[in-house]
């Protein structure tokens, strides 16, 4: 199966929203970088999932507005909803700037208001 980038993030985020974390993860590099703007730097697959352990209580339900690709780039423009660990579910805009390499998510740049 040859997929290009944007239909392997959309395999990906279809995995996580159904709390199939390692499946996500199947789709990053070993050295994915994770870099949330304004807040903390993940580096590695384990870091990674470390913080999806901890952030992603019950899976996170994603509306994408917008998906843009170029070259080894995916942008994804939309609202996340999570549950956080008292249960409140908060509601997040946010903007994602993946970087691929050789058909695996290498790098994230996320804007999360």
């Amino acid at each position: 199966m040859n997929l290009n980038n944007k239909e392997i993030l959309q395999i990906a985020n279809a995995a996580v929203t159904e709390g199939d974390n390692e499946g996500f993860l199947s789709f990053c590099t070993d050295d994915t970088k994770w870099t949330f703007v304004g807040e903390q730097v993940l580096q590695g697959k384990d870091a990674v999932r470390q913080y999806m352990a901890k952030a992603y209580l019950e899976p996170p339900k994603f509306v994408v507005e917008n998906l843009i690709a170029e070259d080894e780039f995916v942008i994804a423009i939309g609202k996340i909803s999570m549950k956080d660990e008292t249960g409140k579910m908060s509601e997040y805009s946010y903007c994602d700037v993946w970087r691929f390499r050789e058909g695996k998510m290498a790098e994230l740049k996320a804007f999360v208001i």
